[in-house]
Parts: C-alpha cells; structure tokens; sequence
C-alpha cells in the first residue's frame, strides 16, 4: 500500500516558488526523521532537507535560504517551501522517512521543472 504520496510540483519560471506537500501515516510521521530528496536526470537521488520529530531541519548548501522544510503532525504532512527557484533545482522530488528508506521504500515523487 501507498505509505507516501507527493505532490504540489509543476513547471515554474527561475525565481518563482512552488510548495510541495508530503502526506503520510501518522505513526510514521511522528515517529521518524522526514526528508526532501530530488534525483535529476542522471545524477544520484540527494538529500534536499530533513526535520526531526523536535523539529531539528537540516538543508542541503545549494538550498538554503531558499528551501523551507516544515511538518504538521496534526495534518499527518511534510512540506517544502521552495522559493526562488533555479534551473539547477529541476528534478523530481520526493518525501521519505527513516524507518521506510530502511525498508527501501519510496513513493512516486513530484517533477518539479524550472525553465524560462
């Protein structure tokens, strides 16, 4: 079954913003790490951001200070806020936690294209 579902990505112009939603079970939401991953075309699956369960976030050099990531254990979700967005940010995006990577699971993602 589906344990992570993507979504709110699309095709932006450089400098604009999209903000992608991460929705998961509860129990795994509130129990693990989550992270913001993205795999472009021909290059390795990379960590973009990460949050712990006390809200620890961690971001990759080329995203900070553009890339905000946020939970809501409430709304069982994960977010990322990506604002100002680059050519280079083009791939597709994807939400994952610790103990389902362990499993090597991943959900479908969300192509997220930036081009003028």
């Amino acid at each position: 079954q589906v344990q992570l579902v993507e979504s709110g990505g699309g095709l932006v112009q450089p400098g604009g913003s999209l903000r992608l939603s991460c929705a998961a079970s509860g129990r795994v939401l509130s129990s693990n790490t989550m992270g913001w991953y993205r795999q472009a075309p021909g290059k390795q699956r990379e960590l973009v951001a990460e949050i712990t369960t006390g809200g620890r976030v961690n971001y990759a050099d080329p995203v900070k200070g553009r890339f905000t990531i946020s939970r809501d254990n409430a709304k069982s979700a994960v977010y990322l806020q990506m604002n100002n967005l680059k050519p280079e940010d083009t791939a597709v995006y994807y939400c994952n936690a610790f103990v389902l990577r362990a499993r090597g699971y991943w959900g479908q993602g969300t192509q997220v294209t930036v081009s003028s």
